[in-house]
């Protein structure tokens, strides 16, 4: 086996494209999302145009938000001397790191229009209680 010293750092140069493309492929199945803040709670926006609910899921576990599915699209058209396919598959997850001020238990989500709208309320702030100790004589 070579050396990176014998081969002039060609070698792992070669497979840095490969690299590009495990990220441009992972870039495509992730689908297109915003983010925003309120005074109450956080908002994240999905678009998932032609994706049923059903193959559609959103959990949270230990301050991490997944949306996670499928993309199962065809579309075929066809004529007397012309025949056209478009297909678009495959599975999709984006993650989200929850602030700590979300709350966790009181996550919901909605789909609308293509559009996956998931609603993260923010916890009340409270005042830390305030007590007095006693003291006592030794």
């Amino acid at each position: 086996m070579l050396t990176k010293a014998q081969t002039n750092g060609w070698l792992p140069g070669l497979y840095e494209p490969l690299r590009n493309l495990t990220q441009r492929i992972s870039d495509w199945f992730a689908p297109a999302s915003e983010a925003a803040s309120s005074r109450d709670a956080y908002e994240i926006a999905v678009e998932l145009p032609g994706v049923d609910i059903e193959d559609v899921e959103v959990s949270v576990q230990d301050g991490l938000l997944t949306i996670s599915g499928e993309k199962r699209i065809q579309h075929e058209e066809e004529g007397d001397t012309w025949y056209f396919s478009e297909r678009q598959y495959g599975a999709f997850s984006r993650s989200f790191r929850l602030p700590p001020d979300a709350d966790e238990a009181k996550v919901s989500a909605e789909m609308k229009d293509g559009v996956l709208t998931v609603r993260v309320p923010k916890v009340t702030p409270t005042e830390p209680a305030s007590r007095k100790v006693k003291i006592t004589r030794k």
